[in-house]
């Protein structure tokens, strides 16, 4: 059965499209996506600009169509932060609906912890015993704990790459000040979940997922001893942290020729860096192993169960 799962988030609205049978695990066919950076379209009273609308709408239809295409049976659409917060969201909803043709499912921040987690509890198997997980999106950051598939802890900040971008790094390049100010503020929000993981147990692995930790890993990570490519990436602290000056210092349209800089990811990659390393900090980390499979995955991996093959 091939199944499809359209996330319209807060930097791109991604369909992944993917092969299940009872009894196996999905298989990836495909992968489309269009760049989007919403939080650009945000009116000074936190609703989504026409423009902006209208962009998203596109791009819903377009990867309808393409679902189509590629002859997918069922598809899960579902959206984060940028629609769940924007004060038209309703409006914004409608107006996928009508173009999606059925429902969309407008997953709340803990419930993005929650399904994220668990593609990472999938992807590393049992055995990895307790988890800790960080996935940063373009709104939000989820932080996720637990040793089961569904977390014990589960929490989601307003510091998203592309949110943290337009409110605190607008300037190009934004400089070491503006870095500071992002760095404190990142701190005061992140001090409230540092304590409560304090009261956890230690966790086995520590990992990070979402494509802006992918990107930094190709940065400033290296692959595990016996691994190559993005599946065993470690993303050292120490390592970001010598990075984040000079991704300050350093324009928007340039950074796409470091390593791993994508161009969707090239105006948000600098604020992603110091929310990813400021937490690291926070909760004493020291490394993050990289997953590659994050919320669509385990959007996916849901509804399997649901259909009673998991």
């Amino acid at each position: 059965m091939r199944l499809g799962v359209l996330d319209i988030g807060s930097n791109t609205v991604h369909l992944l499209t993917a092969d299940a049978h009872p009894g196996g695990r999905p298989l990836a066919a495909s992968s489309h996506r269009t760049v989007l950076r919403l939080m650009r379209y945000l009116t000074p009273d936190g609703a989504i600009s026409d423009e902006g609308v209208r962009l998203i709408v596109d791009a819903v239809r377009e990867a309808v169509a393409r679902a189509k295409g590629e002859k997918v049976e069922e598809l899960l659409p579902t959206a984060t932060s940028a629609v769940r917060e924007a004060t038209n969201g309703a409006e914004v909803i409608a107006r996928i609906e009508e173009v999606l043709g059925q429902p969309l499912q407008v997953l709340g921040g803990d419930a993005e912890a929650r399904f994220t987690f668990l593609a990472v509890r999938r992807w590393f198997g049992w055995s990895a015993g307790r988890i800790l997980l960080l996935d940063i999106g373009g709104g939000s950051l989820e932080i996720a704990a637990g040793d089961e598939e569904l977390p014990e802890y589960a929490q989601s900040v307003p510091l998203g790459a592309g949110r943290m971008t337009v409110e605190h790094l607008s300037e190009d390049p934004p400089g070491e000040k503006a870095v500071t100010l992002l760095r404190r503020h990142a701190v005061g929000v992140l001090a409230p979940v540092a304590a409560d993981l304090k009261k956890l147990a230690k966790p086995d692995h520590v990992v990070g997922s979402s494509k802006t930790i992918r990107s930094l890993a190709r940065l400033a990570g290296y692959p595990m001893p016996g691994w190559t490519g993005i599946e065993r990436m470690i993303l050292p602290r120490q390592a970001l942290g010598q990075w984040i000056p000079r991704l300050a210092r350093i324009p928007a349209e340039v950074r796409h020729e470091l390593p791993g800089i994508t161009p969707e990811r090239t105006f948000q990659i600098t604020a992603g860096a110091v929310v990813v390393h400021e937490a690291m900090k926070a909760f004493g980390v020291q490394e993050l192993e990289v997953c590659p499979w994050a919320l669509r995955e385990g959007v996916l991996l849901r509804h399997i169960e649901d259909l009673g093959w998991g």
